[in-house]
C-alpha cells in the first residue's frame, strides 16, 4: 500500500517569518487553506492508496478529515519525531511506499507529485526520490521502505537526505519540480506562489483577498 503523510504545526505557531505581514488570525487561515491545496493535489495522484494527516492540533485534524484524509491527531515532540512516529504507524498497518509532503507547499501539482512515484519505479521500486525547495530544504520525500532513511527535515534537508542515502547505499534521486519548489514560508515565497502558473487554488485566492499582488 502507500500513502501519503502531510505534517501540519498547531495553529497559530508557524509561519513566524510572515508574522510582520499579518494577523495571527489569517495566518491560520492560510494554513487551512494550504492544506487544502495539498490535499487536493495528493487526490490527484493516482498511485496513492491513503492521505494521512499528522498534527497536535485537533482544528487541522478536522479539516483534514472534511477533505476526505484521515486524521493523526497526536502530541507534538517536533516535526522529524512526529513522521518517524506516524511513519511507523502506517507501515504496521501494511504501508510500503510513504510519501511525505511538508504542509507548506501549497502549490503541489498532482502531475509533479505523480513524477516521484515513476522516478521511484525507475531505481527498481526501492530507494529515496526528493523534490527540494528552492532554499535547500525539502518539499517532498518519497521512500521505499519508509525507514530506508530516517527523516531529516530542516534547514539545508535535501543535502542531508541525499547524504543518508548516499552514505547507507540506498538508490536516491533528486527532482527539481517547479510547483514543489515553493514553501510558502517568507513574503517573497508568496509572491513567487503567485507568479506561478497552476495550483494553490484556495491559498491564492486568500493571498490575494489578504491584498498580496496588489503592490502591499
Amino acid at each position: 500500500m502507500i500513502a501519503a503523510l502531510v505534517p501540519v504545526k498547531r495553529l497559530g505557531a508557524g509561519k513566524s517569518r510572515l508574522l510582520g505581514s499579518l494577523e495571527r488570525s489569517a495566518i491560520e487561515r492560510l494554513t487551512l487553506a494550504m492544506l487544502g491545496d495539498i490535499l487536493s493535489a495528493l487526490k490527484g495522484v493516482r498511485q496513492i492508496d491513503q492521505i494521512a494527516v499528522v498534527t497536535p492540533d485537533g482544528e487541522v485534524g478536522a479539516a483534514a478529515e472534511a477533505a476526505g484524509a484521515e486524521a493523526l491527531v497526536r502530541t507534538d515532540p517536533g516535526l522529524n519525531p512526529s513522521l518517524d512516529v506516524a511513519g511507523a504507524e502506517l507501515a504496521e498497518r501494511g504501508v510500503t511506499r510513504l510519501l511525505v509532503v511538508l504542509g507548506d507547499v501549497a502549490g503541489a501539482d498532482a502531475a509533479d507529485l505523480g513524477a516521484l512515484f515513476d522516478a521511484l519505479d525507475a531505481l527498481g521500486g526501492r530507494g529515496v526520490v526528493l523534490a527540494p525547495s528552492r532554499d535547500g530544504g525539502t518539499s517532498a520525500l518519497l521512500r521505499a521502505p519508509h525507514a530506508v532513511i530516517p527523516n531529516h527535515f530542516g534547514k539545508e534537508s535535501a543535502a542531508a537526505h541525499r547524504d543518508l542515502a548516499q552514505s547507507r547505499g540506498v538508490p536516491y534521486s533528486e527532482l527539481p519540480l517547479p510547483s514543489l519548489a515553493i514553501d510558502l514560508d517568507r513574503v517573497e515565497d508568496v509572491e513567487a506562489l503567485l507568479r506561478a502558473e497552476r495550483g494553490a487554488d484556495r491559498t491564492r485566492s486568500l493571498l490575494r483577498e489578504l491584498g498580496f499582488g496588489s503592490g502591499r
